[in-house]
């Protein structure tokens, strides 16, 4: 009797984990101090190199040979959370995934088309992601202090006159959301040099954007947002989506409210609601473990994709690599993987090769390579 009323136990204790089991990380995942009284980590000086995951060697002045446009690339969450709100700038897990996985995947499309700056920032952990808590929202709008300074930075010391595209990924397209309407579009010189701004599964209510939306292809100074849901991943639906929050005029962060969020197909290039085949899909790569700047392999037309009431519904990649995996926090996180890697490549290759053609431009002529 004993023996059966233990096993009996044991069944209804796994049978509880697998039922909360979502709560019960996250709780893990809690830092447990209200953010008003939270100490954050000491803030990132980006006059120095340690301050950035990546940037070139020569600052801003560039070296013959590379390209003649940079990208600004704000990263998304690669810290879950547990004792820190923000993440530290040198936590080592969270650089170790930016590395592995987010760089190559992410900011890996532009880098045959431009210099990388990749800021390190106190980002807001994977669990404020998973809250619409009042502290979860401070912590975001404090990651974007960093990511402001750090823009400030660039465009003071480093981008010396050149063509750049914003990258933004997530929680970093969120706040570069912000940055493109702070600190890019009210100035006339920088906005001459914005090539686009790409803010990746982010969303951005579609009757307020930052900025002109990228309503064709080779436009410039354009915003491409767009929220992708896959067939058969409610996971990620639901943490974009049903959990999303935006920018509101006063710099707060609030909920879409039933807007209807910002929908630009990578493979048309385009914001509209027509239906791109998956012949269309120039190239879909897995570049998680790849040595920095290498090219993966392009698997062609994996996905097709429709906006559809604002959402950018995206067919099951044939591949298996290009599918969820991992532990329970990295599927919440951005994949390990690009579903868009190839058609980014070209659409911002050919918006950057517009804007150098405006003869108005007031940046260098544009060298890229093929």
């Amino acid at each position: 009797m004993l023996l059966r009323a233990a096993l009996v136990t044991v069944g209804l204790l796994l049978v509880a984990a697998v039922i909360w089991r979502d709560d019960i990380i996250r709780t893990t995942l809690d830092p447990k101090v209200p953010f008003q009284t939270y100490d954050p980590p000491a803030a990132p000086d980006y006059v120095q190199r340690s301050a950035w995951a990546l940037r070139p060697l020569d600052g801003g002045h560039g070296r013959p040979g590379e390209p003649a446009a940079d990208v600004f690339f704000v990263g998304p969450t690669t810290y879950d959370g547990g004792r820190h709100w923000n993440a530290p700038i040198d936590e080592a897990r969270a650089g170790r995934e930016f590395r592995r996985v987010m760089a190559p995947n992410y900011a890996g499309p532009f880098v045959r088309l431009a210099r990388i700056y990749a800021p390190r920032y106190r980002q807001a952990s994977l669990y404020s992601m998973l809250t619409l808590r009042e502290d979860a929202r401070e912590a975001r709008r404090f990651a974007y202090g960093d990511v402001a300074q750090a823009f400030r930075r660039y465009r003071e010391a480093d981008n010396q006159g050149r063509a750049f595209v914003l990258v933004g990924v997530e929680q970093g397209g969120t706040l570069a959301a912000r940055l493109l309407s702070e600190e890019i579009m009210p100035d006339p010189t920088m906005r001459a040099r914005l090539a686009a701004a790409y803010l990746i599964d982010t969303a951005i209510p579609a009757d307020a954007p930052p900025a002109p939306v990228c309503a064709r292809p080779s436009q410039t100074a354009c915003v491409a947002a767009w929220v992708g849901a896959v067939d058969g991943d409610k996971v990620r639906s639901e943490r974009l989506i049903d959990r999303a929050l935006v920018w509101t005029t006063g710099g707060q962060l609030d909920s879409l409210a039933g807007r209807t969020p910002l929908c630009f197909n990578p493979l048309l290039g385009a914001v509209t609601d027509a239906e791109a085949a998956p012949r269309l899909n120039l190239g879909a790569a897995n570049a998680t473990g790849l040595e920095w700047a290498a090219r993966p392999p392009f698997l062609t037309r994996q996905v097709g994709a429709r906006c559809e009431n604002g959402v950018l519904r995206v067919t099951r990649p044939n591949s298996p690599s290009l599918r969820p995996s991992g532990s329970w926090t990295e599927r919440r996180k951005a994949p390990g993987y690009n579903l868009f890697y190839a058609d980014l490549e070209a659409d911002a290759k050919a918006r950057l090769a517009a804007l150098a053609a405006r003869p108005e431009a007031s940046v260098a002529a544009l060298s890229l390579r093929p």
